[in-house]
């Protein structure tokens, strides 16, 4: 049993408590959450800054790990994409241990739990021993090709089933984004979900020519699917924007996160909203920026009272994986985002959008959320200087 303590203590789920003491098990799990004056000091460890809990990345690429720093930064989604499929062959030893490499990192970076992409088995070993626990969300595309569905699910039957569900993992069939998922692919989704208590990923609305191809069918996606031979003969502009595709395709009973949203607008939020109790969204500030030189309008969301969360999206689009690094950046750019709203952002609305609240998120009696240690002051403020110590 180790008491611990620091100038605040941020359960999150409750008030922060000055000079509180967090009592926790050799397994780390909460035994209590104290005032200081019910404790002597001798007994407990104190430590300068903030305690935190372990936070939560709901957005990442683990198996594209072995690709860091190959892609060039600030081209926009659609010249980023075709470069990524221009990089196919890596030694398997090479992609395997950027894997690890890439675990071990985040785990060192205080995240706990991460929603993980997957289009393969690669990274299937290292979550199975990981330290983190992973929602992995297997992937599926046909490029809106109706006729392409069933062989697509044949593809990813393999993928799925290779994923653990072990040491508390979950997983789940989950489309790419509305621009590449035919309502056929989005039927079989539904169904290979149906009665499962998961999570729904979709990448939405990280480009302006995403919402053109659907409300007017015009856009980069139309010179972009033409340079792979593929016909959208079929495919008719809806004039809505795409996220309304993915709202009349999905299921809303599942827990849905949006992902990356940088061309969300009030409008799009609110239908969320409307369709569904369960929708979250993941920002990733620093791929936003990589890729795209942009970042969601932040205030849209806060103003709508979404339940944001913040990801890292992979080592292709960014450079570390690192949650701390992400909220750094947001606050850097949207000052006017409070740390204490960051950091729900980056525990406890993650834990929930994963579905592992009832173990992580926040500082809670009988949770066991991992235990951060940021160096911050009196005036909470994240800089380039603030700093991630794991404590438990």
């Amino acid at each position: 049993m180790r008491k611990l303590s620091a100038d605040i203590i941020y359960p999150v789920a409750a008030d922060p408590i000055p000079n509180g003491v967090i009592i926790v098990d050799d397994e780390g799990v909460i035994l209590a959450v104290d005032t200081p004056d019910r404790h002597d000091a001798s007994s407990v460890e104190k430590y300068d800054g903030v305690i935190v809990p372990g936070f939560v990345n709901t957005h990442c690429h683990l198996e594209l790990s072995h690709m860091k720093g190959l892609v060039a930064t600030g081209t926009g989604l659609l010249p980023f994409l075709q470069s990524v499929v221009k990089f196919r062959d890596f030694p398997e030893e090479e992609i395997l241990a950027a894997i690890e490499q890439a675990d071990h990192y985040m785990y060192e970076a205080g995240i706990v739990a991460v929603g993980d992409i997957s289009n393969k088995l690669d990274t299937a070993a290292c979550k199975n021993s990981s330290e983190i626990r992973y929602h992995t969300f297997v992937e599926m595309f046909d490029f809106l090709q109706d006729a392409m569905a069933a062989g697509t699910h044949q593809q990813y039957e393999p993928v799925f089933a290779g994923q653990s569900e072990g040491n508390g993992n979950r997983k789940s069939y989950v489309p790419h984004a509305p621009y590449t998922v035919s309502k056929e692919l989005f039927r079989l989704v539904r169904t290979l979900n149906e009665g499962r208590d998961i999570t729904v990923s979709i990448h939405n609305q990280e480009t302006p020519h995403e919402d053109e191809l659907f409300l007017t069918k015009t856009g980069g996606f139309m010179d972009f699917y033409n340079s792979f031979n593929i016909g959208l003969d079929a495919f008719r502009a809806s004039g809505k924007t795409a996220i309304h595709y993915a709202l009349e395709n999905l299921d809303p009973g599942h827990r849905t996160l949006f992902v990356h949203n940088t061309m969300t607008g009030t409008e799009d939020i609110q239908a969320a909203h409307a369709w569904s109790d369960k929708v979250y969204w993941a920002t990733c500030a620093n791929a936003n920026l990589y890729i795209e030189n942009r970042l969601p309008h932040y205030n849209y969301f806060i103003d709508n009272n979404a339940r944001m969360t913040i990801g890292t999206d992979s080592l292709t689009s960014n450079w570390q994986l690192s949650v701390l690094e992400e909220m750094k950046t947001i606050a850097r750019y949207q000052s006017y985002i409070h740390f204490d709203t960051l950091l729900r952002w980056a525990t406890l609305n993650g834990a929930e959008a994963l579905g592992f609240e009832e173990e992580l998120g926040s500082i809670e009696v009988g949770k066991r959320p991992g235990l951060n240690l940021l160096n911050l002051d009196e005036g909470l403020k994240l800089t380039a200087e603030t700093r991630v110590r794991r404590l438990v």
